[in-house]
């Protein structure tokens, strides 16, 4: 475990913005973890742990301590006939670990395919895609807590998980470092294909009885026609939250804009589809020197090359801002921004 001075970040962020750390450190075990927290570089400094770094926009040097949670490892800690549960370290990559689930035959997470990021963070924002959600399969994580240096763990009602929220967002933020996760999954699974997209896709191959693998396989030919690849355009993939409103207010949004995109949610509110209304307003493919908003998707902002993250955060309000104005809608920032 070496602490380094001045860690360019370039290289772990997916945004690709040019960046320093003032000291950066990676642990591999949570005995590096232990022995980091002894030492007075870890009590005196700012600290910010990094996963993947997809879910992050610099816009400045960090000035403090930067901890990269590389903690690996999968083990089976319970089995049966119908289901396993899965011990992951935080620093497993996500999308690496659904292609593992697949080819055991394990499903629950197949709809969950290319979301970039480490499965540390995966819960962090109950992370979620084409009509599932971490929470679905989530039993329970181990966390260190920063400033006691206790091991402390979380079940799922503990995690207060909701829509890209939990309780590490809110109360809880910096406050733990997950060091693994557990989750249930289904050895004999139930196939969700209820979204659109992903029937659109199973049929345009006639395939009328879907395997885990032919959903993933399907999810990921979807995302990769959306959404840029970060490591040829910089992106941290969504920016923004697909806003939540009253029944009411889209009825009322209906009138001048009866092509609204929505998902009902219960008898009282309705999810807008904030990639709509970003197109709605103009700003899809809307270029500004060496960044701004995918051709193809545009809740994904993006760095072309060299960008600043100024440049990307300031986008994003100008954007926060319009679509206030223009739909009376106030869109939620999904990236964590330093």
């Amino acid at each position: 475990m070496k602490i380094v001075r001045n860690q360019e970040l370039v290289d772990f962020n997916t945004f690709g913005i040019a960046c320093q750390s003032e000291y950066f450190v990676e642990i591999k075990s949570v005995n590096d973890l232990m022995d980091l927290s002894k030492q007075d570089i870890y009590k005196n400094q700012n600290k910010l742990i990094l996963g993947g770094g997809s879910n992050i926009l610099f816009t400045s040097n960090f000035q403090g301590l930067i901890i990269k949670n590389n903690i690996t490892g999968v083990e089976i800690t319970k089995e049966t006939s119908d289901f396993v549960e899965v011990k992951i370290g935080a620093g497993v990559n996500w999308h690496e670990f659904v292609i593992y689930c697949v080819n055991q035959g394990w499903g629950g997470v197949e709809n969950l395919s290319l979301i970039p990021g480490n499965c540390g963070t995966a819960p962090m924002q109950n992370i979620g895609a084409y009509g599932v959600e971490i929470k679905d399969t989530f039993t329970k994580l181990e966390a260190f807590e920063i400033n006691s240096g206790k091991i402390a763990h979380f079940n799922a009602e503990d995690c207060q998980f909701g829509y890209r929220e939990s309780v590490f967002k809110n109360q809880f933020k910096n406050q733990y470092v997950i060091l693994n996760i557990s989750l249930r999954l289904n050895k004999n699974p139930a196939i969700n294909t209820s979204y659109g997209d992903i029937n659109r896709t199973l049929e345009s191959k006639h395939i009328s009885n879907p395997t885990i693998k032919d959903v993933s396989d399907a999810v990921i030919e979807i995302r990769q026609s959306k959404l840029p690849d970060p490591n040829k355009i910089g992106n941290s993939g969504s920016f923004f939250k697909n806003p939540i409103i009253p029944i009411s207010q889209l009825t009322d949004l209906k009138k001048e804009f009866p092509e609204i995109v929505s998902y009902k949610i219960d008898d009282s509110q309705v999810k807008i589809a904030a990639g709509w209304l970003i197109e709605k307003a103009g700003w899809k493919g809307k270029t500004f020197n060496n960044y701004g908003v995918h051709k193809n998707q545009s809740l994904v902002l993006v760095n072309y090359g060299g960008a600043k993250g100024q440049d990307i955060f300031d986008l994003s309000q100008k954007i926060l801002e319009d679509i206030d104005k223009k739909f009376q809608i106030k869109l939620e920032r999904e990236v964590n921004i330093i």
